[in-house]
């Protein structure tokens, strides 16, 4: 125990000279109060907490600088010296013009150009490039295959119709593509285009099908023109493969701008380069209405219309194959609507587009149409370098002409039933419009067999029914007109009068009328209806 402090009473004077001791004392107070806290057991815990949270708290910050310091010095060494590293300045339409920097996007991109370069070089297997193209080869015979392996393609325009197009020509054989076009991949891109990933966005679109497609196919050669197709490029754009010197073998056009368009498809014509020309796949859904035509006969496509109006104007009419789609705008179908109000408030509408003269608005696109007509491009090239057999039917979507040519046909016989001496009365024929339209289109090709000409069509029987017009009676009520679909030919209406007249009802045969070449050409499409009628 602590000894109990003994208490002094002072006398007011003793007080007063204490006082100014202590006043006069100040420091040697702290001093003592200092001294006593020092000594205190808690103070020392306390003190000693302080010091060492900040020594903690130093040695984070001192840390974290340190880290951030070396982080700034990694990445300062990571850029490459200006003087070491190759920088291009921006194509005049916003893309990247160094290949390079597409080039080293991964290590799989790397990889999958490495393999292309040594393949190119030979250094490819023949047997696997024949055991990948097996399918093709056995379709198109091994001479077949080989035309289309040395051939050279250039495609022009490499957005949702081209990428389908060069991608189809690709895996099928073609060895040389060139590919051209300005753009570059966006967002938007991505619901139609062939090949494009994410990764691809902000790149050119040439360099993204060449990439991706040497993946595929690294046998391939691609040669890419980051450019915009005119009438000044014409001749370097679509000159010859170098260093062999080949020509073009085939030019698809999958432009969507009219200018270059026309300007494409006249420079083809007047140089006899074979081409075949994508027209419009916006605002279109049913791909029953798509096929091959010569660009003199498109409809219900406004860019056809207008492409064929400007070339006509040049004196180009036809002999220019196009694909294009029959379809007719509807209520509650897609369609190119004006730009709004509020866009012409802005200033110059022409300002709004990427190039002068190109559209400003956004056209609706079903993604799965551009690569309809990219493979029904695809596919006519192919036919057409290896020189496979193929006929197309003049144009689809002529139901109405189907149902008038039925009616004809009804008519025919029943003025032969009266000719035979019956009563027309409930008389019934075996066919149907369906029928109709594959003996016009699919038998016939929608020409006449005597003259070949593609319009006012009818269908008629080639010679009079052995042993008399004889009616079927087998069911009560009905009579029906014995008639097989191959006992039928398709001519001008002018013409079937002239057959009905002297075959039909006057008694001469077809060989007293038509010259051989005609009868020939009857047997023909008769025996192919004939073996086309097992897979009916």
């Amino acid at each position: 125990m602590l000894p109990v402090m003994e208490r002094r009473r002072y006398s007011p004077k003793e007080s007063e000279h204490l006082e100014e001791d202590q006043e006069e004392e100040p420091e040697s107070s702290m001093s003592s109060w200092l001294s006593r806290t020092a000594s205190s057991h808690q103070a020392q815990l306390a003190a000693t907490a302080v010091v060492s949270g900040a020594v903690v708290a130093g040695a984070i910050f001192g840390f974290q600088h340190a880290r951030r310091k070396n982080r700034v010095q990694n990445l300062k060494s990571s850029i490459p010296d200006p003087d070491e590293h190759v920088t291009n300045e921006l194509t005049e339409y916003g893309s990247a013009s160094s290949t390079e920097i597409l080039d080293i996007t991964s290590k799989e991109d790397q990889r999958s150009k490495a393999l292309a370069i040594r393949a190119r070089k030979g250094d490819y297997d023949e047997d696997l490039i024949l055991e990948q193209l097996a399918r093709n080869r056995v379709f198109l015979t091994d001479v077949g295959l080989s035309k289309l392996r040395s051939s050279f393609v250039i495609v022009v325009g490499c957005g949702g119709v081209g990428s389908h197009a060069t991608a189809a020509l690709t895996r099928s054989g073609v060895s040389k593509i060139r590919l051209i076009d300005f753009d570059q991949v966006t967002l938007s891109s991505l619901n139609r285009h062939a090949v494009a990933t994410l990764a691809d966005v902000g790149t050119q679109k040439v360099q993204c099908l060449r990439k991706r497609l040497e993946q595929v196919t690294p046998w391939v050669e691609f040669d890419c023109r980051n450019e915009l197709f005119s009438n000044t490029s014409a001749d370097r754009l679509l000159g010859n493969w170098e260093p062999s010197k080949q020509k073009p073998d085939y030019i698809v056009d999958a432009i969507d701008n009219i200018d270059s368009k026309v300007a494409l498809l006249a420079y083809c014509h007047s140089h006899s380069l074979p081409v075949i020309s994508s027209m419009g796949a916006g605002c279109k859904s049913d791909p029953t209405r798509i096929f091959v035509g010569d660009i003199s006969t498109s409809t219900e496509d406004p860019l056809s219309r207008s492409t064929r109006r400007r070339l006509r104007a040049m004196g180009i009419e036809k002999g220019i194959p196009v694909v294009y789609s029959t379809e007719k705008p509807g209520q509650g179908k897609a369609q190119l609507l004006p730009l709004p109000d509020e866009e012409f408030e802005k200033g110059k509408v022409g300002e709004l587009g990427v190039l002068p003269d190109f559209r400003v608005r956004i056209l609706p696109v079903l993604g799965t149409m551009p690569a309809v007509f990219g493979y029904a491009v695809a596919n006519h090239v192919i036919l057409e370098v290896t020189e496979y057999p193929h006929e197309y039917i003049p144009w689809k979507g002529r139901e109405k002409m189907y149902e008038a040519i039925l009616a004809n046909l009804q008519g025919l016989e029943e003025r032969l039933v009266v000719h035979a001496g019956e009563n027309t009365q409930g008389v019934r024929i075996p066919v149907t419009k369906e029928d109709i339209g594959y003996l016009v289109e699919e038998v016939y090709k929608g020409r006449s067999v005597i003259s070949g000409l593609p319009t006012r069509l009818v269908l008629v029987r080639w010679r009079p029914p052995e042993g008399g017009l004889a009616l079927d009676r087998r069911w009560q009520g009905q009579k029906n007109v014995r008639l097989e679909l191959r006992e039928l030919v398709c001519m001008t209406k002018d013409e079937a009068v002239l057959h009905e007249r002297e075959v039909l009802k006057g008694g001469r045969s077809p060989e007293d009328l038509y010259d051989k070449e005609v009868i020939d050409l009857v047997k023909e499409r008769m025996r192919e209806e004939a073996s086309f009628e097992r897979f009916r």
